[in-house]
């Protein structure tokens, strides 16, 4: 028996700063017994609860399911102690595996070398009794193995999620510099948004904002176009309780109305990317999107936005910059009086360009990136 079938107990790994956002999010969706670490959110669950969480969470990025934890002092205690686990529990000869792994304050120093003897202790199993080997494939494997060694602790996990769940599978395009999935999430959780207000975006770029916003307000689960989980390959994988979960979750989606959800932005070729990726999860035609100049749009009734306008990599001169903030800021004062925006900087240095007393503030990062989310509210 391994150890997550022993204990119960997963690990949800969350970006550091959302990680009491992400605890609620656990708990909503029936986690128990949660406890923040430093490599993420240990957290206890029955299978189903489990099925659920890599289903419809928003917040994290991967769940691990720990085989076991040993005190680890060289590669070849790691080797042996590897070589020891039932992999055909796991794999078969003719799957994939890719591992990845971390490692800090340890004897064995190197993340890739400790990757590498354990997957040298799968490949000798493997041959030794099967005479034939998995291989180890970077790019959709059928397993991915995670191998965390800190303070010569090592614990090997199983990716339930099987790759990272920010990749919600809506954006088959992109522009320059796109926002993280997990963020966008974030910025609508912050934002307390639930329907009430029409939703807007003069800067959709490739649409993840649009898409998150249609995903939480119509309860449509965030992995809803995975294919597959790692937890499937796990020896107690319960198929029927699986699409049972998968099955509830589903007869949740509800329907909006077009009009509640918006976007547009300058470039024809951001609209275009962002009608293709909406389109994957929208397939009523929902959401709105436009050709459109933020200086020339008209609110005729109450709006919320959101948004994430560019702050130098899209335009390329300090002084274009400034001057796109300012007209963002006389904007948000012409069309938005009585309501709020909830504005993404990757460059904190452009909110005093705004002109605008912020609400509130908060670090958030994206993609490795620090940046701020500010919320205005207009009078």
């Amino acid at each position: 028996m391994y150890q997550y079938q022993k204990t119960k107990t997963y690990l949800a790994q969350v970006p550091e700063d959302i990680k009491e956002l992400a605890e609620e999010e656990l708990k909503s969706l029936g986690a128990k017994e949660t406890k923040l670490t430093y490599s993420g959110i240990y957290f206890e669950a029955d299978k189903g609860t489990l099925y659920r969480i890599n289903y419809n969470a928003r917040l994290i990025i991967r769940v691990l399911a720990p085989l076991i934890s040993f005190d680890c002092h060289s590669d070849r205690y790691l080797y042996k102690t590897a070589y020891n686990i039932q992999w055909e529990d796991f794999l078969k000869e003719n799957d994939s595996f890719f591992i990845m792994a971390n490692v800090s304050n340890s004897k064995i120093r190197h993340s890739k070398f400790a990757a590498q003897r354990l997957k040298d202790a799968i490949a000798d199993y493997f041959n030794k009794k099967f005479g034939k080997r998995p291989s180890v494939k970077k790019e959709n494997p059928d397993l991915i193995l995670n191998l965390f060694i800190r303070n010569n602790r090592a614990v090997i996990s199983i990716d339930t999620s099987r790759g990272s769940l920010h990749k919600r599978g809506y954006r088959v395009e992109s522009v320059e510099a796109p926002m993280s999935e997990v963020l966008a999430a974030v910025i609508i959780k912050l934002s307390g948004w639930k329907g009430e207000t029409p939703l807007y975006d003069p800067f959709c770029g490739s649409g993840t904002i649009l898409c998150e916003a249609y995903m939480m307000v119509t309860d449509t689960p965030a992995a809803f176009l995975r294919k597959r989980f790692g937890f499937e390959l796990l020896p107690d994988y319960d198929f029927e309780l699986w699409q049972k979960i998968k099955s509830d979750s589903n007869e949740r989606i509800k329907e909006i109305n077009k009009g509640l959800i918006s976007g547009s932005d300058i470039s024809e070729s951001a609209v275009n990317i962002a009608k293709k990726n909406c389109s994957l999860i929208d397939k009523g035609g929902k959401i709105t999107i436009l050709k459109k100049d933020f200086r020339d749009i008209k609110f005729e009734e109450k709006k919320i936005i959101m948004t994430n306008p560019p702050y130098g990599i899209r335009l390329k001169t300090e002084t274009l910059i400034e001057n796109l903030y300012k007209e963002i800021g006389d904007f948000f004062k012409r069309e938005l009086k009585g309501s709020a925006a909830f504005v993404y900087f990757g460059n904190r240095e452009l909110i005093k360009r705004i002109g605008l007393r912020p609400f509130f503030k908060r670090i958030l990062y994206n993609g490795g990136l620090e940046g701020r989310l500010v919320k205005y509210d207009i009078f």
